[in-house]
């Protein structure tokens, strides 16, 4: 493999990564409700306020959790 391939290889698998662990952690969820504010035309609440709602949604339904 030639070393343009291993930094191709490198660079997808880091992107892949990435991608995982944003998905992961929730920080693509303040993304995607950005651009659903900017497609509607609405303005964004702040990123402090969408934390709070969505920890507050998680706190009446939660989904995945024993206890």
């Amino acid at each position: 493999m030639t070393t343009a391939g291993v930094r191709g290889a490198v660079g997808r698998a880091w992107r892949g990564v990435r991608w995982y662990l944003r998905e992961w952690s929730g920080e693509a969820r303040w993304d995607d409700y950005l651009q659903e504010c900017a497609e509607h035309g609405h303005e964004p609440m702040s990123r402090r306020e969408f934390e709070r709602r969505r920890a507050d949604a998680l706190e009446r339904n939660p989904a995945g959790r024993c206890c």
